[in-house]
């Protein structure tokens, strides 16, 4: 099954009350939008920067062609114990997590920069919402 299904399906579950389902949607909403020091887009792009992977989150910022990451560059960016802690709140492997991850940020990041930059007033979750809409809609016109 792949990331877009599984969103998707979290969605989905989501409406029925069950919270362990959204828990990914809600993670990477907080990863994003956080407006502590060194959170949010910003801080991302910082860890990317950090990790030699500066070049691949910029694509995903900007207008051009997305380049893919793998789960183990996800897990450089974001440290073993992030991905351990999403994993833990999703009941899912980390390798699980990471390679969803993976699938999905490159489309959402693309989505909540729409203009190939990153807002100044920052992401908040209605934006995150807004583009998980958009890809929602967009794999189940596909």
């Amino acid at each position: 099954m792949g990331i877009l299904d599984s969103v998707i399906g979290m969605l989905g579950d989501k409406t029925s009350g069950s919270s362990s389902s959204s828990a990914l949607v809600e993670q990477i909403g907080a990863m994003l939008a956080s407006n502590t020091a060194g959170g949010g887009l910003g801080g991302l792009m910082q860890s990317f920067d950090r990790a030699g992977l500066g070049h691949v989150i910029s694509s995903w910022v900007g207008s051009g062609q997305n380049l893919p990451i793998s789960p183990d560059q996800l897990k450089q960016v974001l440290g073993q114990g992030k991905i351990a802690e999403i994993a833990s709140s999703l009941g899912l492997q980390s390798n699980q997590v990471a390679g969803q991850l993976s699938q999905l940020l490159p489309h959402l990041i693309d989505r909540v920069t729409p203009d190939g930059k990153v807002p100044e007033s920052g992401i908040g979750h209605t934006d995150i919402a807004g583009a998980l809409a958009g890809i929602l809609g967009q794999s189940k016109a596909s």
